[in-house]
């Protein structure tokens, strides 16, 4: 055969950063090389990965929890090579493929709720965008509700609710109607609601960007606002989804939860192929499919294609053969009560966050004078500074891969697979307590400049 990828790859190794500063985002290329985050990596298995030097890490971000199983899990790497071997006919439109009926069956009945049927996207973002279609369908309203620091993607529809202005600016003019209202806030909501104009409330139950999590009993009561105003309340898993927090979804935790949609992604994919799916229930389903000319009013070309679709159905076998809810409880308590042991020693570590293994580390200003020095000098020359002033030395000396949680926010998030075990823990928490103790002194901004500057010069 003329295309050798195996060959392609060989030849091209170690030429990942120059190919993409040359074809594809130079300004991205940049922020790696000067972050420390360029590595050439070549090998990935479960919660690690291996460098072309031998090195290995481990990675506590899971491609923005997308791999909740671990890279190459060979449930999943199975089943898609068998998928391959089949030789099926896949796309073919105008067909009712097996696989996404079976995989839509599993999804209902994990999910339940009432959601009767099951629109698959290529992700998130993408099912973010149809919920917001099906919501205005179905309701005949115009406005959508949001929350400040949401993250629900960045296409058009989907950055209109992103509470972070990072994301938003430049993109102007945004979908109308989008309205912001409070965090947290029962009565914020209701007078949104009373408007009477809401075709929906579009949430996540622990927002990505910062790990800030809605008090007890916050989510059931403003699912139950929104039925009473007549809006649709809208349930964003991508990211807390299929065990991230400790049960299949988020909301299972919180209660007699009653959504419209879910919307999954992420971690349905198993770290290969793009999939998400947007469930619905039925009343807002048969306003939008209304008749057999509506049949296919939202639809898409790759939404049922066969390597996605066996994608998911291995995915979820790879949840239940790893007991990752399970896991991500253990997992996730050990990392916070080591965490919480080390706030009496380190004034600057303020708040941790956690449900499973979404784990939000919050700094906080110090209250000893030469460390408010240091903190205001690094807040001074820029805001998400401090933050990186502990991923960076993570990955430098500890090769750990983490991220900063969002744009001003002094948050540091760990979203690792949810295959991770005791052993990375520890890793995990030496290297954070090494981290700290350095951090605790007044030399930190000029340590973190003369990172920076070094991975500048001589990348």
């Amino acid at each position: 055969m003329s295309f050798d990828l195996a060959k392609l790859i060989s030849d091209n190794a170690g030429r990942g950063m120059q190919l993409h500063a040359q074809h594809i985002n130079p300004r991205f290329a940049t922020v790696l090389r000067t972050i420390g985050f360029d590595n050439n990596y070549v090998r990935a298995s479960g919660a690690h990965l291996w460098d072309d030097r031998g090195n290995q890490y481990l990675d506590m971000l899971a491609g923005y929890a997308v791999c909740n199983f671990g890279r190459n899990h060979p449930i999943i790497r199975k089943a898609l090579t068998d998928c391959l071997a089949l030789d099926l006919p896949s796309m073919i439109q105008f067909q009712a493929p097996p696989l996404s009926g079976l995989l839509a069956q599993e999804l209902k009945r994990r999910v339940g709720r009432g959601l009767d049927f099951v629109f698959f996207t290529n992700s998130g973002t993408e099912g973010v965008e149809a919920a917001i279609k099906f919501a205005k369908c179905a309701t005949g309203r115009p406005a959508l509700l949001y929350a400040p620091k949401a993250f629900h993607g960045l296409t058009s529809g989907a950055v209109s609710l992103n509470g972070c202005q990072s994301f938003r600016q430049g993109f102007a003019p945004y979908v109308p109607e989008c309205r912001l209202i409070a965090f947290n806030n029962l009565s914020a909501l209701e007078t949104a609601l009373a408007a009477r104009d809401v075709a929906a409330f579009v949430i996540e139950p622990i927002q990505g960007k910062g790990v800030n999590i809605h008090s007890p009993g916050y989510l059931q009561a403003a699912a139950q606002l929104c039925h009473k105003y007549g809006a649709l309340f809208i349930a964003d898993e991508v990211q807390t989804g299929i065990g991230r927090t400790g049960s299949f979804l988020a909301i299972d935790q919180e209660g007699d939860v009653e959504p419209d949609m879910v919307v999954l992604s992420k971690a349905l994919s198993g770290g290969y192929v793009p999939v998400g799916a947007v469930l619905v229930r039925g009343e807002v389903w048969k306003k939008v499919y209304s008749s057999l000319d509506r049949a296919v009013v939202h639809s898409n070309t790759f939404g049922q294609g066969a390597m996605a679709m066996a994608a998911g159905l291995a995915s979820l076998a790879a949840y239940d053969e790893t007991n990752a809810a399970q896991n991500a409880r253990d997992m996730g308590a050990l990392i916070k009560d080591g965490l919480e042991a080390m706030k009496p020693r380190f004034e600057m570590l303020k708040d941790i966050r956690q449900r499973g293994l979404m784990i939000g580390i919050e700094f906080g200003a110090p209250k000893s004078l030469l460390l408010k020095g240091a903190w205001s000098a690094l807040h001074a020359m820029d805001e998400n500074l401090f933050a990186q002033a502990v991923v960076i030395p993570l990955m430098e000396d500890h090769r750990i891969l983490c991220q900063v949680a969002g744009h001003n926010q002094d948050v540091v998030k760990l979203i690792p697979p949810l295959v991770i075990n005791q052993d990375d823990v520890r890793w995990f928490l030496s290297a954070f307590e090494d981290v700290m103790v350095k951090l605790h002194r007044v030399t930190v901004p000029l340590n973190l400049l003369a990172r920076l500057g070094r991975n500048t010069i001589f990348s």
